[in-house]
């Protein structure tokens, strides 16, 4: 039958692209726009074979074979049917089972079966070579796409690469057209999707402090792209000088000892009306404030009158905010903290709290802070390779909570020096 089929390894594009975009092959390292992805491979597929699409099979692992968010979005799009594998944890890394048994399953079946004239296989294991060859024998076209390898070698089976009747290359530019790297690689400025905007962009690559004669150079109204309220480690008092991360090149989403350094004065700067040391960062603790700054702050504002989203929300809007979680949130960090002060925001009752709320700043009331991480889970932010809460993701949460928050306010806390 005259039409062609796209068989996915999720793992080998996702992790191909990371490598390319992020120096390593961390899925956690770059922010996938999955309907982008699946527009881009049946656009090239129906073009460099010149059949119409069938459909587009994405293989790829979870946990106990549960569907993640990325994959309840994915089988609800047209033409696209997922395929999982088992996803285990061994000596601390984690490795897909199954995945590349049912693409030969289907490849298999598709060319026995004579459902399409040619089939795309996106993936670079040597195993699907038996697949492949059967396909062949079948009379279906084989065309192979590879991602563009970090290192300008191959990152496919050399045997697949003999084997197949056509062999194409997803270059940088088709790639970043979906894919962007949470260090701030993105796409060009004429194919981005919306929602990856500047402030997006300014958040996930804002720079670090650079200490320069025992001060740092960034202004104080930068530190709206970042609001500390729940960092893992303790900080460091005002006085002390922000040290840089090693390896990330001056670039990242500041920490609370990064902010807690805008209080210093620049040594340019005039003695008169620069006090030095005068930030106070707060954020909530599990055993309720961490105050870190100069002593005498102000008191603690009491945040106890202010309802979580789920307290605020019907069982009938529970479902369609499940809906849309799973169709039009793309799971990007500072887009998920959006979305979830949207819908604070937009089902409070009594607007006078949204003006509480908004005195906080920058920490994000407990109950509200620890809401937001479990909604943020949802989308896969919060597994980290190490099974650790990603910092990086935590702080871009919070800023595009912050964000919405000054949206609806007519706030904007860079001008108020906090």
């Amino acid at each position: 039958m005259d039409r062609c089929v796209v068989l996915v390894d999720a793992g080998y594009l996702l992790g191909a692209a990371a490598s390319l975009l992020a120096g390593e092959p961390s899925r956690s390292r770059i922010v996938v726009d999955h309907a982008r992805i699946v527009a881009g491979l049946r656009e090239r597929a129906e073009r460099e074979t010149g059949q119409p699409l069938l459909r587009i099979y994405w293989f790829d692992g979870a946990p106990d074979r549960v569907p993640q968010p990325e994959h309840r979005r994915l089988r609800v799009m047209p033409r696209v049917t997922v395929r999982l594998g088992a996803l285990t944890r061994t000596d601390g890394r984690w490795a897909q089972k199954g995945v590349d048994a049912a693409m030969h399953a289907e490849l298999s079946e598709l060319a026995r079966n004579r459902a399409c004239s040619d089939i795309v296989l996106v993936t670079g294991d040597g195993d699907l070579l038996p697949g492949m060859m059967s396909a062949k024998e079948h009379g279906v076209a084989v065309h192979l796409w590879a991602v563009q390898a970090a290192d300008g070698d191959y990152n496919q089976s050399e045997d697949l690469v003999a084997e197949a009747d056509e062999r194409r290359v997803l270059d940088r530019e088709w790639i970043t057209t979906a894919i962007i790297s949470r260090d701030g690689v993105c796409p060009p400025a004429n194919t981005a999707r919306p929602e990856i905007g500047p402030e997006i962009v300014a958040i996930l690559a804002a720079p670090l402090p650079e200490s320069s004669a025992g001060a740092p150079t960034q202004e104080p109204h930068t530190a709206h792209t970042a609001h500390p309220s729940h960092p893992e480690q303790n900080g460091t008092a005002p006085d002390t000088e922000p040290e840089e991360p090693a390896g990330n090149g001056g670039k990242g989403v500041p920490t609370p000892k990064d902010l807690a350094g805008l209080g210093k004065p620049h040594p340019s700067a005039p003695a008169a009306g620069h006090p030095a040391g005068n930030a106070t960062l707060r954020w909530s603790s599990d055993k309720s404030w961490a105050d870190k700054g100069s002593a005498g702050g102000p008191d603690v504002p009491d945040t106890s009158g202010l309802p979580t989203l789920a307290q605020l929300t019907t069982a009938e809007q529970r479902w369609a905010d499940r809906e849309a979680d799973i169709t039009a949130v793309s799971g990007d960090p500072y887009e998920v903290g959006q979305v979830f002060a949207r819908r604070w925001t937009a089902r409070l009752t009594d607007p006078g709290q949204l003006q509480v709320l908004s005195t906080h700043y920058p920490r994000v009331p407990h109950r509200i802070d620890g809401e937001l991480l479990r909604y943020a889970a949802r989308f896969g932010l919060l597994a980290h390779k190490d099974d650790q809460i990603d910092e990086h993701d935590r702080y871009a949460i919070r800023a595009g909570f912050w964000r919405e928050v000054d949206a609806r306010t007519g706030m904007d806390h860079t001008q108020n020096g906090d």
